[in-house]
């Protein structure tokens, strides 16, 4: 299994399951895998986790002196221009880019050309969100991108022993 994959948890119903969180955690740690948890900064800190994900919804700007933990990192996603520059302010090392491909839930999408425009509007590190598939992927090419994530790609290709979080 490739190692250069970390976690997200996000939950925006405000109910974290906290059993299912340090079974995950746990899970990252015998993989050697960073894991993040999205928008909530004390629950992070509390359970030692690698980072805290900023969905581009959120625009508080309470995060970037952030330097209570060693190896912290704050990462987020965006939409546009604006977004991109609200991560930067929050502080964000690496900035998820969306949706860079057509997907299920949205049918407007950047494509490779908006995207790579996004990308030049940062200095940090740029991913790509948002429909990627096995199709696609090789598109990924063609932009300035740093990583991928994918959710329903990775749910229908996941190996066997993360089968048993994602639902």
């Amino acid at each position: 299994m490739h190692k250069n994959i970390d976690i997200i948890y996000r939950n925006y119903d405000g109910n974290y399951n906290l059993k299912l969180i340090k079974k995950i955690k746990n899970f990252c740690l015998k993989q050697k895998r960073k894991f993040y948890i999205s928008n909530n900064l004390k629950l992070a800190l509390n359970l030692n986790l690698d980072g805290l994900y900023i969905p581009s919804f959120n625009k508080l700007c309470n995060y970037k002196n952030l330097s209570s933990k060693k190896n912290f990192k704050v990462i987020g996603s965006a939409h546009n221009s604006i977004q991109i520059k609200n991560k930067e302010k929050q502080g964000c090392i690496s900035i998820f880019i969306a949706p860079v491909f057509k997907t299920k839930k949205n049918n407007y999408f950047l494509d490779v050309a908006r995207f790579n425009l996004l990308a030049k509007n940062t200095n940090r590190k740029v991913m790509a969100l948002g429909g990627i598939n096995s199709l696609n992927y090789k598109r990924l090419k063609l932009t300035k991108v740093s990583g991928f994530a994918s959710i329903s790609w990775i749910k229908k290709n996941r190996p066997k022993n993360i089968g048993r979080f994602l639902k």
